[in-house]
């Protein structure tokens, strides 16, 4: 054990691929976020839209879990999910939820604040009969977050529901999307000697944000 604990003790990296100035600033956050996503894209970072989704119950209870983020629209982060997973249940009890982007391999991170709310049925449609067929089976096929009792009755349950759909399956009506409206944004790139750069966008109103940075 104490081994283990000196070998993370020495773990450690320095942080030199850049630096981020207030100058390098968009004053919208939302295009400067589109500006960074398209560095990790360009920067081969394997899905630069991988995220870690954080929320809590009504009793404060938090989760976390890695997902994917499915769309940008109207300043409005938006994913897709089983309105019967832990996720949903919780931002239905609670709205509250922060986005969190690990853009390690460009020394970069953001976090995103904001409120929850369900996006609309035709927009849900339309994402849902853009996604691969076993993808879409897979969404019938799994009661996501429930305990089940072997690999193979969700791998039977999959093929029940492919001799009952075959290739042009539905929307459930237990899955659809979410979309986040931010509230804040914070930008983190990584400095040499921890020293990073960190800055916050705040919501004052539609439109109209507050820019300040953090210390380290």
């Amino acid at each position: 054990m104490s081994d283990s604990r000196d070998e993370l003790s020495r773990m450690r990296e320095d942080y030199s691929l850049g630096a981020f100035r207030r100058a390098d600033l968009d004053e919208c956050p939302i295009e400067q976020f589109s500006k960074w996503l398209n560095d990790a894209r360009s920067a081969n970072l394997g899905e630069p839209n991988a995220c870690t989704l954080s929320t809590a119950s009504s009793s404060a209870r938090p989760s976390t879990r890695s997902m994917l983020l499915k769309g940008l629209e109207n300043s409005c982060f938006l994913f897709f999910t089983n309105f019967g997973s832990r996720k949903a249940r919780e931002l239905k009890e609670n709205s509250q939820a922060v986005l969190h982007f690990p853009w390690w391999g460009i020394q970069r991170q953001v976090c995103v604040e904001g409120s929850v709310d369900l996006l609309d049925e035709q927009s849900s449609e339309e994402y849902f009969n853009s996604r691969p067929l076993e993808s879409r089976l897979g969404a019938w096929a799994s009661h996501q977050s429930e305990v089940i009792d072997s690999r193979k009755s969700l791998e039977n349950s999959f093929e029940e529901i492919a001799e009952r759909f075959g290739d042009n399956p539905p929307k459930p009506p237990f899955w659809g999307g979410f979309r986040l409206q931010p509230m804040t944004l914070e930008f983190w790139q990584g400095r040499t000697g921890r020293l990073h750069d960190r800055f916050r966008y705040s919501k004052i109103k539609e439109g109209e944000w507050n820019i300040e940075r953090l210390s380290p």
